[in-house]
């Protein structure tokens, strides 16, 4: 069992405790094609505040299923801050969760283009009370990168839940 793992777990025990409610989380991942997820899920118990997630790999799918402007895209590219927000906000409404974790990216080897190198990550997190984006640039092959990647998306979630729920 992952640290950062453990961690919600317990994060998500302590605030049901406190307040009698269970937390959701869901996800929506790009780059990291569902390791976020599968994390997450690989705690026993999990199903209790896991709601799930969609991997929306493709630009269409950021559009159609989480709502994803168009111009957003257009704009910023699919990897950027901005589509980051959309896909957690989407995904948060899409899911029906309290929060939601997203992730764009570059991977690698290929795909980098100018002024986003591989290992170029956005990431989101979208709850009632606020939304959260950070940037990161990984500089590990193709599966390092969506390693540290979702370890950095979960890492997220355990500042936000803390903040939250306390300790």
């Amino acid at each position: 069992m992952a640290e950062s793992e453990a961690e919600i777990a317990r994060l998500m025990r302590l605030h049901r405790q406190q307040t009698g409610r269970v937390l959701t989380i869901g996800t929506v991942e790009s780059a990291t094609a569902g390791r976020i997820c599968d994390r997450l899920t690989g705690i026993p118990g999990s199903s209790e505040y896991f709601a799930g997630s969609l991997v929306a790999y493709s630009d269409h799918l950021k559009v159609a299923l989480l709502g994803v402007q168009r111009a957003t895209i257009d704009s910023h590219g699919a990897v950027s801050e901005q589509t980051a927000i959309e896909m957690a906000e989407g995904g948060r409404r899409l899911l029906g969760v309290d929060v939601c974790v997203s992730d764009t990216g570059v991977a690698g080897p290929g795909g980098s283009s100018p002024g986003k190198p591989v290992g170029l990550f956005y990431f989101a997190l979208a709850a009632e009370d606020t939304c959260l984006a950070e940037m990161r640039v990984f500089t590990g092959d193709r599966s390092e990168n969506k390693q540290a990647a979702a370890d950095k998306a979960l890492d997220m979630l355990v500042k936000y839940l803390t903040t939250q729920v306390g300790r």
